[in-house]
């Protein structure tokens, strides 16, 4: 299936779908308690047109010569009008963040959803590349044209989907691997998040660069900011795992996160023995803890202006500890963003680690 020989109502379907897709990320990177009106402004087109496009496509029958891809395609368009609907519903501003939340986690399946289409369909297979190396898309299409992983892999979520404890994995297909090894990002979601959602922070450029990405899930609905710490080891095992099963370059392993994952990235610095190459944080503070171990290790941090649950002087405050502690400190803050997730930040983190 591609845009010159699939149904005439499949161009127009996917189109309408990526451009869903885009302006849900765009929101996500703007969003803060009391947008939801205007959202529900810019939303309501494009949901109408995608669940237009959708009764088009489904009325016309599938596609016969990929009955598969075309399913895939309209499950995916469907999924992605109930997200749009569901992610400005809510009386108060409570319900509806809580209801945003719950709509990026369908957007996440609908990118699964929409992923193995990557050999299949050319406008999915850039939509799932960074903007720089769309004009050679095909170059990163994968040579098997079946409906595949792409080489994403989830591991422990078999039985359930969401499971905590479990880790979603990207590996670039190729026919080989850099000589020193491929690099390592372990990016770590924010609190009551997923893995399995987080991992679309970082597939475009995981695809686009070839290094592997890792996005686990904490053991509780966030990771082990205070108490005991049960999610040290869920790490360690899964280092272990990738480097048994790929060539990871221990020397180029990153570690970062957003929110909750951004503040116990800077935890995991603080040990004696530690086997991440640099950090990443995101949106997080950084806790009151014994700050020996960080002379010389390389941070990036990322916090956006607008932040409305940690302000960036908090953010400020954190890198000139790390700073008079002897870390090596990158603080970038960011304008417009507020609480969230910035991807067009991951070029900058990106070319810090591994120019």
């Amino acid at each position: 299936m591609n845009e010159t020989d699939a149904a005439p109502d499949a161009g127009k379907l996917c189109e309408s779908l990526l451009e869903a897709l885009g302006a849900f990320e765009q929101a996500q990177r703007r969003y803060y308690p009391g947008i939801a009106p205007l959202l529900a402004e810019r939303f309501a087109p494009l949901r109408a047109s995608l669940e237009g496009e959708v009764k088009s496509f489904t009325s016309g029958g599938t596609p016969p010569h990929d009955p598969g891809a075309g399913r895939r395609l309209a499950d995916a368009a469907a999924l992605c009008a109930e997200a749009l609907r569901a992610s400005t519903e809510g009386e108060d501003l409570q319900d509806a963040f809580i209801n945003f939340m719950r709509a990026a986690r369908r957007m996440a399946r609908v990118k699964e959803t929409l992923f193995p289409l990557i050999g299949r369909i050319p406008a999915v297979n850039r939509f799932f590349l960074e903007e720089p190396v769309r004009e050679r898309a095909e170059d990163y299409r994968p040579q098997d044209d079946a409906l595949s992983s792409g080489g994403l892999i989830h591991l422990g979520l078999d039985e359930q989907p969401y499971a905590r404890g479990g880790c979603s994995i990207f590996v670039p297909l190729s026919e080989g691997f850099p000589p020193g090894g491929l690099p390592l990002v372990l990016a770590l979601h924010g609190g009551h998040g997923h893995g399995r959602d987080f991992i679309w922070t970082w597939i475009r450029e995981a695809r686009s660069r070839r290094f592997a990405v890792a996005a686990p899930s904490s053991l509780g609905n966030t990771w082990s900011l205070a108490g005991g710490d049960v999610d040290a080891e869920l790490l360690a095992r899964l280092l272990r795992y990738m480097m048994e099963r790929w060539p990871i370059d221990p020397g180029r392993i990153l570690l970062t996160g957003i929110s909750d994952g951004g503040t116990y990235a800077l935890i995991r610095a603080m040990e004696r023995e530690a086997p991440f190459s640099a950090y990443a944080p995101v949106a997080a503070v950084l806790a009151p803890f014994d700050l020996r171990f960080v002379r010389g290790r390389r941070f990036f941090w990322v916090h956006g202006a607008r932040d409305w649950m940690f302000p960036w002087q908090r953010a400020k405050e954190g890198a000139q500890r790390l700073a008079q502690a002897g870390g090596d400190v990158t603080l970038r803050i960011v304008p417009d963003l507020y609480h969230a997730y910035p991807g067009e930040q991951n070029d900058n983190i990106l070319n810090w680690f591994d120019p």
